[in-house]
C-alpha cells in the first residue's frame, strides 16, 4: 500500500499486518517508515511480515522501478491500497503535473497499471483507491491545468479535482476489469488528522482540525472495503463511515471517466 508511514496508512497496515497479511509499505523515506515496521514488530512479537518498498508517486521512473521491485519478488497480489496523498501543498511534480493531481491520480494510474496484470492472476484481488468527499467541489477535470503548477493559494481547489480523478478512475478500472474477479473501491476516509494536511496556513488548518477525526476511525473504511466479506460482489462503489454512498454526479460521468483514461494512458507513456 502507498503512503503506508503515517495516518491512515500507518493503521491500515499496521491492522493488515496484525490480521496475518504480508504487507509493503511503499512510501518516500524508509527512515520514516522504519518506526511503523518496528512498531509492527513489537505488536507481533516479530511474526508479523512487513517489507519496505521506495516509491515517489510524483516521479514516473520511481513508481516504474517501485513495480518491478515487487514483481520480482514473484508473490501473489490481492490487495492494492492507494492511500498515498497530499492536500495544500502547491507547485508541480518530478513527472510534470500539478502536485495533488500528479501525486494523487498519475501515480497510482501508473501503479496500478503496472501491478494489474498480477491482481488478475492473484484473483480474487481488490483495489482501494482514497478518493475524499471534497470530490463534490470538483465541476470537472481541466486537462491543460493539470500540467501546470498549482494556482489557488490554499492548493484545495486542486485538491478537489484530484480526489475526483481517484474517483473516476476506480470507476472506469471497475467497468475494465470486470469479469476478471478483480473489483475496485473508492473510499472518503473521513476528515483526519494526518500529515496530509501540513502544508495548509495554520489557521485553516487549525480550523479544519476542528472537525477532524482520529486516524484509527479514518481507517475503518479502507479496512472494510479491503477485508470485509459484505462487499466481495460490489465494484467501481464509492463508500464513506463504512456504507456506500452516492458521489457527485461528474463523479458518475462515464465520458470523462473514459477520458481521463485515455489521457492518462498517454501521459504515463511519455513519462
Amino acid at each position: 500500500m502507498t503512503g503506508a508511514n503515517s495516518g491512515i496508512g500507518r493503521v491500515t497496515a499496521r491492522t493488515l499486518a496484525l490480521q496475518g497479511y504480508r504487507v509493503f509499505l511503499a512510501c518516500r523515506s524508509e527512515a520514516r517508515t522504519r518506526p511503523v515496521l518496528e512498531e509492527i514488530q513489537s505488536l507481533s512479537d516479530g511474526t508479523a511480515q512487513a517489507e519496505f518498498l521506495l516509491l515517489d508517486l510524483g516521479d514516473l521512473g520511481s513508481v516504474r522501478r517501485c513495480a518491478d521491485a515487487f514483481l520480482k519478488r514473484g508473490l501473489h497480489l490481492h490487495l492494492l491500497i492507494c492511500n498515498a496523498g497530499l492536500a495544500g501543498q502547491r507547485g508541480m511534480t518530478t513527472s510534470g503535473f500539478e502536485l495533488a493531481f500528479g501525486t494523487c491520480h498519475v501515480g497510482h494510474f501508473l501503479l496500478v497499471e503496472l501491478l494489474k496484470e498480477r491482481l488478475v492472476e492473484s484473483a480474487p484481488a481488490r483495489i482501494v483507491m482514497l478518493s475524499s468527499k471534497a470530490h463534490r467541489h470538483a465541476q470537472g477535470i481541466d486537462f491543460d491545468r493539470v500540467r501546470q503548477p498549482t494556482r489557488s493559494r490554499t492548493a484545495l481547489q486542486e485538491y478537489a479535482v484530484a480526489k475526483l480523478a481517484n474517483l473516476l478512475h476506480a470507476k472506469e478500472l471497475a467497468r475494465r476489469l470486470e469479469g476478471t474477479g478483480v473489483t475496485t473501491y473508492a473510499v472518503h476516509p473521513g476528515v483526519v488528522a494526518t500529515d496530509v494536511w501540513r502544508a495548509l496556513p495554520s489557521m485553516l488548518a487549525w480550523v479544519i482540525k476542528l472537525f477532524m477525526r482520529s486516524e484509527e476511525d479514518g481507517a475503518a473504511t479502507t479496512l472494510y472495503c479491503a477485508t470485509d466479506p459484505r462487499v466481495t460482489g460490489q465494484t467501481g462503489r464509492y463508500y464513506a463511515d463504512s456504507r456506500e454512498e452516492q458521489p457527485s454526479p461528474v463523479a458518475c460521468d462515464p465520458a470523462l471517466a473514459a477520458e481521463l483514461w485515455r489521457r492518462s494512458e498517454g501521459w504515463i507513456s511519455r513519462g
